[in-house]
């Protein structure tokens, strides 16, 4: 496969670049600090179950699930693109 300017190992620089971004994107997401008895959004009571596995947890199961739902429209594509790409 003909790759244009871009180096032999662009096409797994661009795949760790890609990963790199998604782990920091899901560290910077992490709760931090001591969680909530109850859900900060709808007031419901969070079971020590879910706390104690969710450290930092702040949504009860049902407010997550709707914030997930709204979180799923991020796209996962890498946007810095090479210089070949740039050029076509």
């Amino acid at each position: 496969m003909a790759t244009g300017w871009a180096g032999d190992g662009a096409v797994q620089d661009q795949i760790d670049a890609t990963v790199e971004d998604a782990v920091k994107r899901a560290r910077s997401r992490l709760q931090k600090g001591p969680g909530l008895t109850r859900c900060e959004e709808c007031d419901a009571v969070i079971p020590e179950a879910r706390r104690v596995a969710v450290p930092g947890v702040r949504l009860c199961v049902a407010c997550q699930e709707a914030h997930d739902r709204d979180e799923a429209a991020y796209s996962g594509y890498n946007r810095r693109g090479s210089k070949d790409s740039q050029l076509r």
